[in-house]
């Protein structure tokens, strides 16, 4: 299935639509917004949502994926934000856990985790529109 480049292509496949509730019921699941009135002194964020399709070693579409995303380009440093991160494990970090589970005869499980950027906490005021 060809990725959609906007929510109204995506919204003619229900398999896309499907994965777009997905989405939406991992914010809800886990708490992760809450709808408040616009703020006059404060400038809106937009969002887009990004498509994308999940393809195995022989090229076969596996899985649909879809994200809400932050308009970013439109922030103001300063204003918008103060600084910005990507939480990301570099390689030696994963090397020394594993040296060290194997050193101490610990099993270690892998886990996919789909929505953990969604479990940060903001201190600034953001609006979405």
């Amino acid at each position: 299935m060809v990725e959609p480049k906007s929510i109204k292509e995506a919204l003619e496949h229900a398999d896309w639509i499907t994965t777009i509730h997905e989405e939406l019921a991992e914010f809800d699941r886990n708490e992760v917004w809450t709808l408040v009135p616009p703020y006059l002194d404060h400038p809106i964020v937009g969002t887009r949502w990004v498509f994308r399709n999940k393809l195995d070693d022989v090229g076969v579409n596996i899985r649909n994926k879809a994200r809400l995303v932050a308009n970013g380009f439109k922030q103001i440093e300063g204003l918008d934000y103060d600084k910005t991160f990507a939480p990301v494990s570099h390689l030696e970090a994963i090397r020394i856990f594993f040296a060290y589970a194997a050193h101490k005869g610990f099993i270690v499980y892998q886990l996919d985790v789909k929505s953990a950027f969604l479990n940060g906490e903001l201190d600034t005021k953001v609006r979405l529109q």
